[in-house]
């Protein structure tokens, strides 16, 4: 029972009842993992809740499940947010699939100023739903109860407008060149939300730097070294996650 399928909704679901899984996730549940009647599989609808039960029947390309438990997981407090610069050569997308499987909860796509990729136009819309269906996927890969959610692209100043000190809300830029390392950066006790920035393969711009900086962000550093855009914003998730007490 290792896999996990997405459904759109379980709302009104109750133990006993049934739960049809079709569309893709049916297809590729029938033909490709070859599911049978008596399996048990595990359902999500996406946003924490879980149903797991047998297969009562199998269609050509659909299945329906009897379900046995409904579990609902928190939502997590504080939120993490990953603001990740639009990136040449794939690597975002492959910061958005990492940081899905270590458990961001939204993903920002930031056109910084040192960004070669842009979405323009029909791009935009192209671009998020790629991202979202990475996430989607990444999700299922790392049984994960809730898939994040993905944003329209923002520029620096929304970020800066958005990084204004507010209750609970934190943003953290990663600099090689801070001096306050985020391994032992301390989250405040009443922080609801931590967003860290990660800017593209040629860094972030001294001046945008400096605007995050004015309206309120940290810069922190994760060590000696600089990781790709690819790598770092996962990176520091993973390092957030544990000084968060999660993993």
């Amino acid at each position: 029972m290792a896999s996990l399928y997405l459904v759109d909704s379980l709302d009104g679901v109750t133990v006993g009842g049934s739960v049809a899984l079709d569309g893709p996730e049916g297809r590729h549940a029938v033909t490709v993992s070859r599911v049978r009647v008596g399996e048990t599989l595990r359902l999500s609808d996406g946003r924490g809740t879980v149903v797991v039960g047998p297969v009562e029947s199998v269609d050509r390309d659909a299945l329906v499940l009897t379900v046995a438990t409904i579990t609902t997981s928190p939502v997590p407090v504080p939120s993490l947010t990953l603001v990740q610069a639009l990136a040449k050569g794939g690597r975002d997308e492959m910061a958005v699939q990492a940081a899905t499987e270590i458990g961001v909860d939204h993903v920002v796509p930031w056109a910084a100023a040192r960004s070669v990729s842009r979405w323009e136009g029909a791009k935009v819309a192209k671009g998020r739903a790629r991202w979202q269906a990475i996430a989607h996927e990444a999700a299922k890969q790392a049984i994960r109860s809730r898939v994040p959610s993905v944003s329209d692209p923002v520029t620096t100043t929304a970020i800066a407008a958005t990084t204004a000190p507010s209750a609970g809300v934190v943003v953290l830029v990663l600099d090689p060149t801070a001096t306050e390392r985020l391994a032992t950066w301390e989250p405040p006790a009443d922080a609801t939300s931590i967003a860290l920035v990660v800017g593209p393969e040629g860094g972030i711009d001294a001046s945008e730097l400096d605007r995050l900086s004015a309206a309120g962000a940290v810069r922190v550093r994760l060590g000696d070294t600089v990781l790709r855009t690819s790598t770092a914003g996962p990176a520091a998730l993973a390092v957030l996650q544990s000084r968060l007490g999660r993993w």
